[in-house]
């Protein structure tokens, strides 16, 4: 009976390609012989870059599905040819020393992929988690064997991921009433097939804005930043800003409306009308005496909730009351004679 590599990996006939990655990420950091000291894990650890290798690739896995090893080698027993099998030969020549190293894009796996706590058992849930997202043939992690002068194993060159790249987003609060997309343009470095020179590009990152979004909201892009042989790149960052704006100031999700009415009004009572941010009217009345810093609460008027866009903050009338630069005389007298004291 031929080699059952999903058994080898821990996993079910059939598995996906994020269960087979997971299940080598899990295996290989167990069965590494710089971590393992079992007379076994050599031959393990080889048992498994090979079950990996194939389970990885889509041509060979789909052989090796339908024929088992037999099929996948060309093979019976005996050295026959495997019946009802492709026409198809494989064998592992790798080395599963460089193909951990590639997976993992690190020349020192044990100081940055292995617990400290000596935890074999980690959780694999996460296959982003920890060790980022090294993984062979996408997202990141595998690249061409690095040659040595020897012929020893192959170990990548460790690499460390930039900090953030922080960029302002500034948006109007009608954009943040309404919601949208912006297009953000950026500028970055990326590698060149040959893994050592870069070339610069321009990339358009969609940013879906939500409805009430506060200022200082954060919306990441990860792995976006430059990218050389050396480092991982940096993720990139978009902080919420918030534009003047000519009549409105947030507060929150409240919006604050400055209203200036005169010293007639204040005192006699008055109707005002007040914009919205979706563009219509509303009008207020006050009937009793305004007062210099007196604020007015309209329920329901102000930006959406950013937990809960169906709700709204509230648009708050800030009063400024107009006093008159000069009063006649006559004006004077009388409002001496009504006015209390």
């Amino acid at each position: 009976m031929g080699k059952d590599y999903y058994r080898v990996l821990g996993i079910p006939a059939g598995a996906s390609d994020d269960q087979v990655r997971k299940a080598y990420r899990k295996q290989a950091l167990r069965y590494h012989p710089d971590k393992n000291k079992s007379p076994e894990a050599e031959d393990k650890f080889k048992e498994i870059a090979e079950a990996y290798d194939v389970l990885s690739d889509a041509k060979k896995k789909d052989i090796y599905d339908r024929f088992g090893e037999e099929g996948l080698k060309g093979t019976a027993e005996g050295g026959a040819a495997a019946p009802g099998g492709p026409s198809y030969s494989y064998s592992f020549h790798g080395d599963p020393h460089a193909m951990f190293a590639q997976f993992f894009g690190g020349r020192s796996p044990f100081e940055h992929f292995f617990p400290q706590n000596g935890d074999d058992d980690m959780d694999m849930g996460d296959p982003f988690g920890a060790f980022g997202r090294g993984r062979m043939g996408g997202l990141g992690g595998f690249q061409k064997p690095f040659p040595t002068a020897t012929g020893g194993r192959h170990r990548a060159q460790a690499k460390k991921k930039d900090p953030p790249v922080m960029h302002e987003l500034k948006l109007s609060l009608e954009e943040v009433f309404s919601g949208c997309t912006k297009k953000m343009k950026i500028s970055r470095k990326r590698l060149n097939p040959d893994g050592r020179t870069v070339h610069s590009e321009d990339k358009i990152l969609m940013v879906d804005i939500k409805r009430g979004w506060k200022e200082g909201t954060k919306i990441t892009f990860p792995r976006e930043g430059d990218e050389t042989p050396t480092n991982i790149p940096a993720d990139v960052v978009f902080v919420v800003k918030d534009k003047p704006h000519p009549v409105f100031v947030r507060d929150g999700s409240d919006i604050i409306y400055p209203a200036k009415i005169s010293l007639r009004d204040a005192l006699c009572g008055c109707t005002l009308k007040a914009p919205t941010l979706d563009g219509r009217t509303i009008t207020v009345s006050s009937r009793d005496i305004v007062k210099p810093g007196m604020k007015k609460r309209i329920v329901g008027e102000g930006l959406p909730l950013s937990r809960c866009p169906e709700k709204r903050g509230d648009m708050i009338l800030d009063f400024t009351v107009t006093f008159p630069d000069k009063l006649g005389q006559s004006t004077q007298e009388t409002l001496k004679q009504i006015l209390p004291k």
